[in-house]
């Protein structure tokens, strides 16, 4: 009996930057071909920023309308898409096998997770430049330092966003998840502090915004393209809530 071996070259398997960045891709084409998160993460906060820009409600504030309200829809375009956006993926994934899957693959867990950021940050970008534009021809006129500044607290936010969501859609059941993601970003895109400046709150509420991860993005985005400066107070915050959702998502995540 004889044995014949072939002289055919194995492919190499793909190194892990390869895997995350595949991984990612297909998140990403999965977030933006849902319908129903493109109306979150592009309609809702362009609508936003419009009625904002409209109303009267930023008046007398010491800046234009459109130079207060884009900040804040910035902020509330990492909300949407790390925080409500990915908690509902993720939950859905955890309830029907996928993260159980996907994490026995060469892949493995933190892969997976990193894919899931690739992806949120592709899509911020796109929520960052069509909001941008249309806030462009509405008057907004941003300075250099403001720009940069903006992006990294919008970096910043995704981050500390998408480990909350996880957080959720890693303990809770998926109906669960559902309902707290949409529920929380009502209730911090209206009372939270990131589309409306704490000035439009009282004493007490707007002490309360003031620690909220939502109220610090968005202070933090309204000094950076306001006034090209680092809120300290707020960067503290947001960085606390960065830190303590992520060793949270870390210690309780279930991925079945």
């Amino acid at each position: 009996m004889s044995i014949f071996f072939s002289d055919a070259p194995r492919a190499a398997p793909a190194s892990l930057g390869r895997r995350v960045l595949s991984q990612g891709r297909y998140e990403a084409a999965a977030m933006l071909s849902n319908g129903e998160q493109l109306v979150l993460m592009i309609v809702m906060p362009l609508l936003g920023l419009i009625a904002l820009a409209v109303t009267p409600i930023l008046d007398g504030m010491g800046d234009s309308r459109i130079n207060i309200a884009t900040p804040g829809i910035l902020a509330l375009s990492a909300l949407s898409t790390a925080f409500t956006g990915q908690g509902i993926a993720t939950g859905f994934d955890r309830r029907y096998g996928v993260l159980r899957f996907m994490s026995s693959t060469p892949l493995g867990k933190g892969g997976l997770i990193a894919g899931k950021v690739i992806a949120v940050l592709v899509a911020l970008s796109i929520q960052v430049l069509i909001i941008s534009v249309v806030a462009g021809f509405l008057g907004w006129r941003p300075s250099g330092v403001g720009i940069v500044l903006g992006l990294l607290f919008l970096i910043l936010g995704a981050g500390t966003f998408t480990a909350l969501g996880l957080l959720i859609a890693g303990t809770v059941r998926p109906e669960a998840t559902l309902a707290i993601t949409n529920l929380g970003w009502i209730l911090l895109a209206a009372l939270g502090g990131i589309v409306l400046p704490a000035q439009k709150f009282s004493d007490t509420m707007a002490g309360i915004v003031e620690w909220l991860p939502s109220g610090a993005l968005g202070n933090a985005m309204r000094a950076a393209l306001l006034e090209g400066r680092i809120d300290i107070f707020a960067t503290v915050i947001l960085c606390a809530w960065a830190a303590a959702g992520t060793m949270a998502a870390v210690k309780w995540f279930k991925w079945n």
